[in-house]
């Protein structure tokens, strides 16, 4: 790519985002089929099978980031990519949520409330905000075997919630329709293998597509010399975050607002237990003030979505929007060098 003009690089990124939107539609009629073949609920395919699914490209990048590089520099990429996830998906993807639900307001019959289950995104929420709030804490802890128990109880501690998102999901019943398996139009029941297949392809389609995106961010950023922290933080979980974007806005756009927030915010839970786990035992785990703040504005995020949910009992895109402005603020400090 080195030799491709500012131009091309762009040209080359929109076609990387097509393949990545691709990957991602035909993800999505996966995973739903998945789900009805194996009997689960909404709650269950979006907040467990969507959200795990789409994080594996942004999983993969923390650890290229830790296992390519070398000294402090692999550290902190490393730990800005394990950052940057959480981040973006609890202020970013829940503005363009928000936003995808305003702008096909005429298309929804008791607009402004959403139709989705609190049930499943309060309590995802919880778990995201407990499980983050220790990740952050065990930069704090004095030694290396205090934060390697705090490593091994995230990973229990998911493994916890994806039990009890299997069991509660067996009282939520299914409230969607299916559209025809994208590669069996024509067959009513298609068999679980040619659906796994469907799901393989579609992740391929997507990692491939978020791999290629990140060598061409990486590039541009190098161009206009954008510090690498900021690379790591907030450029590369732009590419790796498209996939959860794009299935969301996808359900939110056929009504089926539980799997499209479940999507994201089950991907929450993920990258604030088991890659934060992954980054305390792989690093000293020593946070910057950027890598410090993000994580503070990621909760104080969620945390307002919580409140407002559990005061008015009911989910609104606009109080989705607030995490534009945690995004925007961390902008701001960045371009103005504060961190």
């Amino acid at each position: 790519m080195g030799n491709l003009t500012p131009a091309w690089e762009v040209t080359f990124l929109a076609i990387c985002l097509a393949v990545i939107l691709l990957g991602s539609k035909i993800f999505t009629n996966g995973v739903e089929w998945l789900g009805t073949r194996l009997n689960l609920a909404e709650g269950v395919v979006g907040s467990v099978l969507a959200a795990v699914g789409t994080a594996l490209p942004e999983t993969i990048v923390p650890l290229i980031a830790i296992f390519g590089g070398s000294g402090e520099e692999r550290a902190h990429i490393g730990i800005g990519a394990i950052l940057g996830a959480p981040f973006m998906l609890s202020t970013l993807a829940f503005f363009i949520a928000g936003l995808a639900v305003i702008l096909r307001s005429k298309k929804r019959f008791f607009y402004p409330t959403m139709n989705v289950n609190l049930k499943v995104v309060r309590r995802d929420l919880r778990y995201f905000l407990f499980a983050y709030t220790i990740a952050i804490l065990a930069a704090f802890l004095p030694n290396y075997k205090a934060k390697l128990v705090i490593a091994l109880s995230l990973v229990a501690f998911y493994i916890l919630y994806v039990f009890g998102t299997t069991r509660i999901g067996e009282g939520l019943g299914k409230s969607y329709s299916l559209s025809p398996l994208f590669l069996a139009k024509y067959n009513r029941r298609p068999s679980l293998k040619i659906i796994l297949f469907q799901i393989c392809f579609a992740l391929g389609l997507i990692i491939f597509g978020a791999h290629i995106f990140v060598d061409s961010v990486v590039w541009l950023s190098n161009y206009l010399e954008v510090p690498s922290f900021v690379l790591a933080l907030i450029i590369a979980p732009v590419a790796t975050e498209l996939p959860e974007k794009f299935n969301s806005i996808i359900w939110l756009d056929t009504g089926k607002d539980t799997l499209a927030l479940g999507n994201i915010t089950g991907a929450m839970v993920f990258q604030s237990s088991i890659v934060p786990a992954i980054g305390i035992i792989l690093t000293a785990w020593d946070l910057t003030l950027g890598a410090m703040l993000s994580a503070i504005l990621a909760i104080l995020s969620a945390l307002v979505v919580y409140i407002q949910t559990g005061r008015q009992r009911s989910l609104t895109p606009y109080m989705l929007l607030i995490g534009g402005i945690f995004y925007i603020l961390f902008l701001g400090l960045v371009l103005l060098k504060v961190i």
